[in-house]
């Protein structure tokens, strides 16, 4: 957002993953001014309404979803040709559900066979429409929300559910009007106006990510013994369903206010060791934590009793089919679980109960890597991984903070 404000922005606290880096670098090939001035400290020189240029090569966007789909959106009021592409995992993960509803404002895209990376978009004018994504997703919504700044009209999303709404607070927190208007069916009607420009943010923070948050929230409930706390975490309904998971499943957990970033509160979470007991999750829950589901099913693990998830076919078109690939972490590891279309049936131990011993097929996916090595923390046998490059995508952190939670870690 700040690439296409007018002025100069400051950011502090980002989260320095590759998947970030790499959408710093598009919005630099694009044209916007991208400059790192410190740990987490950036500064970003936005083009204005319609400022972006055609780049000189392709726009990589590694493994980054997010990244590729909301640019996709702003690329699309654009007079400019972009070839955009990822890594292996990301160009298998379908973007017609992004490309179908921009191509209906005006934007012309060829993809790879299936609607896939690598993609050729060239934007320009743009009509607004008003569209009901068939399937929940912020990134769909967002994608088309940016596209509408610079469309004639006024565009509108009608959300089957509820999803993460951080492009509607960021968006009025660079000046833009958004309306929300809530319906007794079905999720919020969403709608933004065209022609609104974007004003430069000084001083603009980032709150701490709850899907990097709920490791060490999970580690610190299978534990056995201690507890552990996250501070500057976002607090934001739309994805804190992680934490009302686990505390119905009997988790310990402490939530005190922390402050503000940039149109969103955030949160200090205190972690203790709890005995856990499996639910059945509400399906309703399921959007809110949609990227904690493989850590969420590592608690059931360690939970007495069956835990069952289901509304999650979402999980299919992740960085990896989630579901088979949680399922796959669990099973290698001596944990009984049952893949179900839309989610999945897991046999809890109880406590410390998980005989571990396996070695996990990461399948190009963070979140699977991840959730194995803290099952690993307090199984009776250590956990193994195939691959841990990808974690740096989204938690370059991740092995320091597991350390010092007390987790010993291998690297082979």
């Amino acid at each position: 957002m700040a690439a296409v404000a007018h002025g100069e922005s400051t950011i502090t606290g980002l989260l320095e993953g590759e998947d970030v880096l790499n959408t710093a670098r598009a919005a630099k090939a694009l044209g916007a001014g991208v400059e790192r001035t410190g740990q987490g400290a950036w500064t970003v020189d936005g083009v204005g309404a319609g400022g972006f240029a055609s780049p000189a090569g392709d726009l990589d966007f590694g493994n980054s979803g997010t990244g590729a789909r909301l640019m996709m959106g702003l690329v699309a009021g654009h007079d400019v040709t972009a070839r955009f592409v990822g890594d292996a995992s990301l160009s298998s993960r379908p973007m017609e559900r992004v490309l179908k509803p921009l191509r209906e404002m005006g934007l012309r895209a060829k993809t790879a066979p299936g609607g896939r990376l690598p993609a050729v978009l060239t934007g320009g004018r743009l009509k607004a429409i008003r569209y009901a994504p068939p399937e929940a997703s912020a990134q769909v919504k967002s994608a088309i929300m940016l596209a509408g700044l610079r469309a004639d009209g006024v565009t509108v999303v009608e959300e089957k559910e509820a999803t993460r709404d951080h492009t509607e607070r960021m968006l009025r927190a660079f000046g833009v009007e958004v309306g929300v208007e809530a319906r007794s069916e079905g999720g919020p009607v969403v709608s933004v106006r065209g022609g609104q420009a974007l004003q430069a943010i000084r001083g603009a923070s980032v709150a701490g990510d709850p899907s990097s948050a709920a490791f060490a929230i999970a580690m610190a409930l299978i534990s056995g013994e201690g507890e552990a706390s996250v501070t500057g975490m976002l607090d934001n309904r739309t994805r804190t369903g992680f934490l009302d998971a686990a505390k119905e499943m009997g988790g310990v957990l402490r939530v005190e206010g922390d402050g503000q970033a940039t149109g969103e509160e955030t949160v200090r979470v205190i972690a203790s060791a709890s005995r856990l007991n499996g639910i059945t999750l509400d399906p309703a829950l399921v959007p809110s934590m949609i990227d904690e589901l493989p850590i969420f099913a590592v608690l059931a693990a360690f939970a007495d009793g069956k835990t069952k998830v289901t509304g999650a076919a979402e999980l299919r078109v992740k960085e990896s089919d989630r579901i088979k690939a949680i399922c796959a972490m669990l099973a290698v590891n001596g944990v009984a679980v049952e893949e179900l279309p839309d989610g999945f049936i897991v046999t809890g131990l109880g406590a410390r109960g998980a005989p571990g011993g396996g070695l996990v097929e990461a399948r190009h996916d963070h979140r699977i890597a991840m959730s194995a090595l803290v099952m690993g923390s307090a199984a009776k046998a250590a956990v193994s991984v195939d691959d841990i490059a990808m974690i740096a995508t989204s938690y370059p952190e991740f092995f320091d903070h597991m350390a010092t939670l007390g987790a010993d870690v291998e690297k082979a």
